[in-house]
C-alpha cells in the first residue's frame, strides 16, 4: 500500500517529530511504500519564522540561520502537494497534527478537491476533539485515530488494503451515514517494542536546530513517554484519566539499553553532533534509571538538551549530567504566584524552591531557559508581574513568555469555556502568537503588551520600568520604544553564558 505521511507544520518549528520517524519505520517494515510531505520549510506559508522570532524577541540567543535558509522552499506548497499526490498516487493520506497545525493541514487538503484518497488524522488534537476535527475539515478527513498510533495506523492501512471493515479498530472515530462511531482507545504502546525511527524522508535542514546560539545537528531520542504530573494547562491529566479508564498507564520510561541503541542510531545514521532527549520531564526517572543512564551516556559525552521541572533538581544529579555533556536545560516555571500556581495550574512547587534550585543549576555553569505563560484564565496584570518578579531572582540564558493557549483536552480549556473567555469549538493558536482568550479585566492587548516586554522587565533595572510600560502599547509609538529598549537590553543586559556572576540577580529573603 502507498501511504503519504502529511505533516502540516508551521514554518521554522524545526524540531524533528519522533512520531513521524516511528510511523515511517513501522509502515516500511510492514511492506508499505511511504513518502512524506512536510511543510516546515515553506517560508511563504507563514508570516513568522518560529525559531528566528524567539531570538529577535530576546527569548533565545541570536543565531546564524544561513544554513537553514539554503533549504527554504520558495515554490508553491499547494502545487507541490498536488504533484506529490499525482506522481505517488497514495492509497491513504495520514496527517499528524497539533491543534495549531490543523488549519494549515485542512487548507491544503481542501485544495486537492473531491478526487483525493482517503484521509486519516491523528495526534493530540484529534484524540481529544475528534468530532470537531472531522466537522471542521469540510469533508476532507474520513477517519480519526485517537490515542497512540504506532499500532492502529498500520492496522488501518492493512484493513483498507484487504478491503476489510475498518470501523471496529480500537481508537477509530468516524461519522458513517450520519452515525458517530467512537471506539475505545487503543492500549498504550509498549515503547520497548518500537523500532528505531526513520527520519530519512525529511529534508537535510530538518536535522538542525538552533541551540546556544548555533545550529546543531540535534536528533531527538525518546527516554520517557507521557508525564506523571497533572498541570492544568497540559493534556497530561486527561491522558492519564483516559488510559486509567482502560486499566492502562500513560507514563512509561524506556529501558536504558534501548535509549543507548537509539543514540547509536542517531550518531551513525544521522551524524548527530548533539542529542535532544524527548521527554516532558527528563528527571521523572527512578534513581536507578538515572544512575544507569549516566553510566551509559558517559561513553558518549555528546552535548545534550533536556527539559525538566524545578523541583527535580539536586546538585548531585545536575553535576553528574554536566559531567557527561549536559548542554542546556529548559525549566517550566509558568507562573510566579505560589497560591495562583497551585490553585489554577496544579503546580505545588514553591517560589523558594524554584529560585534555590535554578540558581543551583546556574552555579554549576549550566545554561538554563525558562518557560512562562501570560494570560491564564482569571489572571490579572498584578499576577502577571508576580511571574516577572520571580524570573528576576535567577539568571536564565533564555526567557520564554508565551500567551496562554487553551488547547482542547486540557483542564484550563474547559474552565476558559465555562467562564466565557473562549468560544466552544474555537481552535487554539500557536503558543507564540497573541492570546485568543477574551477577559474583561485583562484585555488581549494588555496581555500581548506584557508578553512582548516580558524579557525587558526581567533583565533591565526596575528604574526603567516606567519606560518599558510605554513600550507595551501596541501602537507605532510603543513599537518604536520597544525596538529601542530591545536593542539596549541585548547590548547591556543579556549576559549569555555568564552564569557565575550574580550582579543582575535579585536577592530574596527566604525567611520572610
Amino acid at each position: 500500500m502507498r501511504i503519504l505521511l502529511f505533516y502540516p507544520n508551521l514554518y521554522g518549528m524545526n524540531t524533528l517529530p519522533p512520531a513521524m520517524g516511528l510511523f515511517t519505520s513501522i509502515l516500511r517494515q510492514r511492506g508499505h511504500e511511504v513518502v512524506l510531505f512536510d511543510t516546515t520549510t515553506y517560508e511563504n506559508l507563514s508570516a513568522v519564522d518560529a525559531d528566528k522570532q524567539k531570538s529577535e524577541n530576546l527569548n533565545a540567543r541570536p543565531f546564524d540561520d544561513t544554513l537553514l535558509k539554503k533549504y527554504v522552499r520558495t515554490t508553491n506548497a499547494v502545487t507541490d502537494f498536488k504533484d506529490v499526490i499525482k506522481h505517488f498516487s497514495p492509497h491513504l493520506i495520514a496527517m499528524s497534527c497539533t491543534e495549531d497545525m490543523y488549519p494549515l493541514g485542512i487548507e491544503l487538503l481542501k485544495m486537492l478537491g473531491s478526487n483525493r484518497p482517503p484521509v486519516v488524522a491523528g495526534g493530540v488534537f484529534p484524540t481529544f476533539a475528534p468530532e470537531l476535527a472531522i466537522r471542521l475539515s469540510g469533508g476532507t478527513i474520513d477517519y480519526v485515530l485517537r490515542g497512540e498510533g504506532e499500532e492502529i495506523l498500520p492496522e488501518l492501512c492493512e484493513r483498507l488494503e484487504r478491503k476489510e471493515d475498518v470501523y471496529s479498530i480500537r481508537g477509530l472515530y468516524a461519522i458513517l451515514d450520519g452515525k458517530e462511531i467512537k471506539n475505545p482507545l487503543p492500549h498504550p504502546v509498549d515503547v520497548a517494542s518500537l523500532p528505531l525511527p526513520d527520519f530519512s524522508l525529511f529534508d537535510e535542514s530538518r536535522y538542525y536546530r538552533p541551540m546556544q546560539g548555533k545550529l546543531r545537528r540535534m536528533i531527538p531520542v525518546q527516554t520517557i513517554r507521557g508525564c506523571p504530573y497533572t498541570c492544568g494547562y497540559c493534556n497530561s491529566p486527561s491522558q492519564i484519566q483516559i488510559y486509567k479508564a482502560e486499566n492502562s498507564r500513560f507514563f512509561r520510561s524506556q529501558r536504558i539499553e534501548l535509549v543507548r541503541r537509539e543514540i547509536e542510531h542517531a550518531v551513525k545514521t544521522y551524524k548527530a553532533d548533539s542529542i535532544y532527549f524527548w521527554a516532558d520531564t527528563f528527571l521523572a526517572w527512578t534513581t536507578s534509571e538515572f544512575e544507569e543512564f549516566c553510566e551509559m551516556y558517559s561513553g558518549y559525552k555528546l552535548p545534550f538538551w533536556i527539559q525538566t521541572r524545578p523541583e527535580t533538581v539536586t546538585e548531585y544529579k545536575f553535576q553528574k549530567l554536566a559531567d557527561i555533556g549536559l548542554l542546556r536545560v529548559a525549566f517550566g516555571v509558568e507562573h510566579g504566584n505560589d497560591e495562583f500556581r497551585q490553585r489554577l495550574l496544579a503546580r505545588k512547587v514553591k517560589n523558594e524552591v524554584i529560585i534555590k534550585n535554578l540558581n543551583l543549576v546556574n552555579s554549576l555553569g549550566i545554561p538554563i531557559s525558562v518557560n512562562n505563560i501570560i494570560g491564564f484564565p482569571t489572571e490579572t496584570r498584578e499576577l502577571a508581574f508576580d511571574t516577572i518578579e520571580l524570573n528576576r531572582h535567577f539568571k536564565s540564558d533564555g526567557v520564554n513568555a508565551y500567551s496562554y493557549t487553551p488547547f482542547h483536552g486540557t483542564p484550563l480549556r474547559k474552565l476558559s469555556e465555562e467562564l466565557g473567555y473562549v468560544k466552544k469549538g474555537e481552535l487554539a493558536r500557536c503558543i507564540s502568537q497573541p492570546t485568543m482568550i477574551s477577559m474583561p479585566h485583562f484585555t488581549k492587548d494588555a496581555i500581548e503588551g506584557i508578553r512582548r516586554c516580558f524579557v525587558l522587565y526581567v533583565k533591565m533595572p526596575k528604574e526603567r520600568w516606567p519606560e518599558i510600560r510605554k513600550a507595551e502599547a501596541l501602537t507605532p509609538e510603543g513599537e518604536q520604544i520597544y525596538r529601542d529598549l530591545k536593542d539596549e537590553c541585548l547590548a547591556k543586559y543579556m549576559h549569555y553564558g555568564d552564569y557565575a556572576k550574580e550582579d543582575d540577580v535579585e536577592k530574596v529573603d527566604f525567611a520572610k
